[in-house]
């Protein structure tokens, strides 16, 4: 089963967000990952496994890079349907402008026509998931290109 997380408000996010996958951990997962909004980009972790290696990993690669606080995010931990339960299948997925971070539960059908159609607009994936198909899909249109 999959989990979503999200906060926005006065705390700092990536706390808020570990804080709550450690609530979602009986659920069964393989992998998780968290974005946050920082003042210039979007600051994301990824990870296959426990909410412990992410963790860990949210203490090294987002401290250091970070000045300011973060106080809105999303998270989500992932049980794999489409692609391995990998760092690269793991959510949250960025669109191709890397300004849209997406976490998604279900399962998109028809992923692989809107695939073969985003990728014949010059679209590169990184990822096996229909997810991130839907994250390049919205930034496509949101380009006002789809």
């Amino acid at each position: 089963m999959c989990g979503i997380v999200s906060c926005v408000g006065d705390k700092e996010a990536s706390q808020v967000l570990l804080n709550g996958w450690r609530r979602l951990e009986y659920r069964g997962y393989d992998s998780a990952g968290l974005s946050l909004i920082g003042r210039d980009a979007l600051l994301s972790v990824k990870r296959p496994g426990k909410v412990a290696a992410l963790n860990q990993a949210v203490r090294e690669e987002l401290s250091p890079k970070k000045n300011e606080l973060c106080r809105i995010g999303g998270a989500h931990t992932r049980w794999a349907t489409h692609g391995a339960p990998t760092q690269v299948n793991a959510h949250p997925h960025l669109d191709e402008s890397g300004r849209i971070a997406l976490v998604h539960n279900g399962i998109i059908e028809n992923y692989r026509y809107i695939r073969s159609h985003l990728e014949g607009k010059d679209h590169t994936f990184h990822s096996e998931t229909d997810s991130e198909v839907l994250a390049h899909l919205i930034g496509d249109f949101l380009k006002g290109t789809c």
